[in-house]
């Protein structure tokens, strides 16, 4: 068979469903939509199975944290009876060091139940350690491609660290430049070996961080005696708010509002050559967060199990400055040294705290370990080699890509929210010509949770 790009582009969708070991056909309706609900419950792993699987791997139950020194940091700049009561999920405490753990075990477990011989994911944040940690324990072979450098070879000491960590579970890692190789040099690995893809985007996926969203809920039940009002959850593939919304509103947690985070990244371009050492962020930002908000199937399976605007109630934003501050607070006021994924959502609902009562609960839904290419120094060091202005004002002011702005104070830490009706505008512009049926509406109103009226006046 030809080794062309396009060759490999023109397969995509054999390649792929031959290594996940599911036939998409099968969920697909006659028009523009599937059955998702379909996609999601035809695996065979309901709760309780879910749980035996990642219990036996030492992943899940991990500790909710109340802290107290933030939520009282917060409520300095509040207005009388205002400031949240701020909760976080520990999950640096599962193997590999990340929620991303929740997916790699079902992945996993499914790859060995299916026969596969080895596990390839194409990542370059935690979730290739994860998968990485959990192929190790499982007997299989793991292969981790990264795109990792510019073309001038220089990379992020994040990427970096993350490289090291897979490479330290056994994993062979597979570095590559910005780019559309990456995707090509993904589906050939799967062609040629004949792994399993581990994609974030499957329903294994996504049904492994289920768990998550079913304890948060249980957890605050049983503590304070109600569910949260609010979980702000770390935004970019879309899996991570898609399973756990799923899990608690399962649990009974149906009035919880789901607030999506990612840092601010307006400006620069994702896959530029330029841009990519310019930014602070290889995850959980809006170069990820929004395009596959809104157009969630430009994933690597033909149809994404990560729907996230299903279930967001809202969409904020926080610039780069205010997540490294909250990493940097986390540490002084609470004795907890974590990655800066988790602390996208810690510095968004220190923000939204100061908004809400103090009898209220806000729950950060994530941590994630670190290490020597995730500390805050070795990253602001890196930015400032490539021509970035470190400075300390109002982070609002900030200019991705020009500088870095760090809050003065807590005070100044304040959110961007996003219009939801400008995402679901941007989800629906690839429709606008096309002649939709009945069931494509409902499609799109089960996408967007909107009623049809909506759907049509958007449109």
């Amino acid at each position: 068979m030809s080794n062309t790009y396009q060759s490999f582009m023109d397969r995509r969708n054999e390649i792929m469903k031959k290594s996940v070991g599911l036939d998409y056909n099968k969920y697909e309706y006659k028009g523009i939509g599937f059955d998702y609900e379909l996609l999601m419950n035809d695996q065979g792993y309901d709760l309780e199975k879910i749980i035996e699987i990642q219990s036996a791997n030492m992943v899940g139950n991990t500790p909710l944290v109340e802290l107290k020194n933030i939520t009282k940091y917060a409520r300095k700049y509040s207005k009388p009876g205002f400031g949240a009561r701020i909760f976080l999920k520990d999950e640096a405490a599962n193997l590999s060091g990340s929620f991303k753990a929740r997916r790699a075990a079902l992945s996993v477990h499914q790859a060995k139940k299916l026969g596969y011989k080895g596990v390839i994911a194409a990542t370059s944040g935690n979730y290739g350690a994860a998968v990485a940690a959990l192929a190790a324990k499982a007997g299989l072979k793991c292969i981790i491609v990264q795109e990792c450098f510019d073309s001038r070879n220089i990379s992020q000491p994040e990427i970096l660290e993350k490289a090291r960590k897979c490479e330290a579970y056994g994993a062979e890692v597979v570095q590559l430049s910005v780019g559309p190789e990456l995707f090509y040099t993904f589906l050939k690995l799967l062609d040629e070996t004949g792994y399993f893809n581990a994609s974030l985007y499957s329903p294994y996926g996504i049904k492994g961080i289920e768990t998550l969203g079913h304890e948060i809920a249980e957890e605050v039940m049983n503590k304070e005696g109600k569910y949260p009002e609010a979980v702000v959850i770390t935004n970019a593939g879309g899996g991570n708010l898609t399973g756990t919304a799923r899990g608690l509103k399962d649990a009974g947690a149906v009035d919880t509002k789901i607030i999506a985070a990612s840092v601010r990244l307006n400006g620069l371009h994702m896959a530029s050559d330029t841009d990519f050492n310019k930014k602070s962020f290889t995850t959980g930002h809006t170069g990820f967060g929004i395009p596959f908000s809104t157009y969630p199937d430009r994933s690597d399976v033909p149809r994404s199990a990560g729907r996230p605007m299903r279930y967001m109630d809202s969409y904020v934003t926080v610039n780069q400055g205010s997540v490294f501050f909250m990493t940097e607070t986390l540490a002084l006021l609470e004795g907890m040294e974590r990655g800066p994924a988790g602390n996208t959502s810690l510095a968004a609902a220190f923000s939204l705290a100061k908004t809400m009562r103090e009898d209220e609960i806000i729950v950060v839904q994530e941590t994630e370990y670190t290490g020597a290419g995730k500390h805050l120094l070795p990253q602001l060091s890196f930015a400032k080699k490539n021509g970035i202005e470190l400075l300390f004002g109002n982070p609002q002011e900030e200019v991705p890509g020009k500088n870095i702005i760090f809050p003065l104070n807590g005070g100044l830490l304040v959110h961007k929210e996003l219009v939801m009706d400008d995402l679901r505008k941007s989800y629906l512009k690839r429709y606008k010509d096309t002649d939709l049926t009945d069931e494509d509406y409902q499609f799109l109103c089960d996408e967007l949770s909107i009623d049809i009226d909506k759907v049509k006046s958007l449109l």
